[in-house]
């Protein structure tokens, strides 16, 4: 009897990816953010667990559970202090572009679904001429509802014109992982990111990811040695 998932992988046709934390290395950009905003707006300094827990949904969602209430204040020191340190503090991650290179060549379709701003994200596919790669970038706000809600990836597909079984998503968060699942992707995790190991598959991941090279070798007929 054929490998359900095995069936499910060889039927895959787009390969979606997050943005912060799969793509670029923004931890120290985000981190350092939200050190400056609470410490700036609530004059007092979180725990960067508490700062980092929900990363991968909106930022105002986040700011609002920092200080129900002053989602707005918060939400403006931090994307003035973000853009003026963002090219200093980000970095691409190792085998990024060559990974994307081997999936492009191999036939896949791409594209980006990130929480993030539209033009904020696409700042960041720039600063390392990433963008050639996808047909499209999604941001926050050019969807109604968020990850882990699957919206933002079911618009993906019907601009890509497939069905959600024939998409994969990658994300390094449990949020990205949920989503996948509830739209009925294959849930890549990329264990690059913040997340736990334990943590991604508490959330549901079907495969694990320790680089770029190893998201290749999942497309590539070698998936069994991922599998969560």
């Amino acid at each position: 009897m054929a490998d359900p998932l095995v069936s499910r992988i060889e039927a895959i046709e787009c390969v979606l990816f997050d943005l912060d934390g799969t793509l670029i290395d923004t931890l120290n950009l985000i981190l350092e953010s939200m050190r400056y905003t609470t410490a700036t707006v609530l004059g007092e300094a979180l725990p960067d667990d508490v700062l980092m827990h929900n990363v991968g949904v909106p930022l105002a969602v986040q700011m609002e559970e920092f200080a129900p209430g002053r989602a707005d204040e918060l939400l403006a020191v931090y994307r003035e202090h973000n853009a003026r340190v963002h090219d200093v503090l980000v970095r691409e991650y190792p085998g990024v572009d060559d990974g994307l290179a081997a999936l492009s060549e191999a036939g896949f379709r791409m594209a980006v679904v990130t929480s993030k701003l539209h033009l904020v994200a696409q700042r960041g596919l720039d600063r390392f001429s990433l963008g050639r790669f996808f047909e499209f970038l999604l941001g926050s706000d050019d969807v109604a509802r968020h990850k882990p809600d699957p919206e933002p990836l079911l618009h993906a597909a019907r601009l890509l014109g497939v069905a959600p079984e024939r998409c994969a998503y990658v994300g390094d968060s449990p949020h990205d992982v949920s989503a996948a699942r509830a739209a009925g992707m294959v849930a890549v995790a990329a264990q690059w990111g913040v997340a736990s190991r334990e943590r991604l598959v508490e959330a549901g991941a079907e495969y694990l990811a320790d680089s770029m090279a190893e998201v290749v070798a999942i497309f590539s007929g070698h998936e069994g040695a991922y599998r969560a």
